[in-house]
């Protein structure tokens, strides 16, 4: 196998080097499912060694402040398990940001968080809450954990997540997901752009949300776009054909 333990980091700094997008593997909604008849399973673990085992090159998790999906134990068993980064998904709350520095993870992606919503709604606006997402993105780094922000695709937002030290901009591209004909190539334009100013500025680029395997080339082709983060239609999609099969079938879309 090519992947080796990356629990300094190392690795995902070798594959910020490479060629071709990545795809990062979001299991939430197997937790999201579990919890639903409160059983033990389906396992999200399990599902991110089965994600991992069809190649993809990370593992996406979001313990949100109400743990209404992803808990601890996850995220703890994961870390310890998979070969590949696991990137924790989280607000800036400070139980959070204290969790994900005793864990480790070896990448983090600051997210807002509203209690009332199905999914994540929208960017983070770190030009806004500067104050204190810097602190957040501070303590993490002094941890060695490598901090990306998902946010919109704006001059403004890119600008202050490069000087809050972030080494990332993950685009947020539900808005795009959810238009079609010309304001769907209109909002692709947009994010486009943005990729390319957030390029020069030196951040790493990413780009997710609601991405599927009917949307998703679009976005990988942008030639600044590094990694793809995708979750719920790979999950549902493996309901079909199995985790193995949905992950191949995505990757090979990208």
């Amino acid at each position: 196998m090519r992947r080796s333990p990356v629990s300094d980091g190392a690795f995902y700094m070798k594959e910020r080097l490479s060629n071709g997008v990545k795809l990062g593997v979001n299991v939430d909604h197997a937790a999201t499912l579990r919890r639903a008849r409160g059983t033990a399973y389906p396992d999200p673990v399990l599902c991110a060694v089965m994600a991992q085992a069809a190649g993809c090159d990370s593992i996406v998790m979001h313990l949100r402040e109400d743990r209404r999906h992803v808990q601890e134990r996850d995220i703890l068993i994961a870390k310890k398990v998979l070969k590949i980064p696991l990137n924790l998904e989280m607000s800036i709350a400070k139980s959070i940001v204290a969790f994900a520095c005793r864990a480790k993870v070896v990448k983090a992606t600051l997210v807002p968080e509203k209690r009332a919503e199905l999914t994540t709604e929208g960017g983070l606006d770190v030009a806004g809450g500067y104050g204190q997402v810097k602190k957040a993105v501070d303590q993490l780094k002094q941890n060695n954990i490598r901090v990306s922000v998902f946010i919109e695709a704006d001059k403004r937002q890119i600008l202050a997540a490069k000087k809050i030290g972030a080494d990332a901009a993950e685009f947020h591209t539900g808005h795009y997901c959810d238009l079609s004909g010309k304001k769907r190539a209109a909002e692709l334009k947009r994010i486009k752009a943005a990729c390319a100013f957030a390029s020069q500025q030196g951040l790493f680029i990413a780009a997710g949300h609601g991405l599927d395997y009917n949307n998703v080339k679009a976005l990988a082709a942008i030639k600044q776009v590094r990694e793809l983060n995708i979750g719920h239609s790979i999950i549902c999609r493996a309901l079909y054909v199995g985790m193995g099969q949905a992950v191949k079938e995505m990757m090979s879309l990208i």
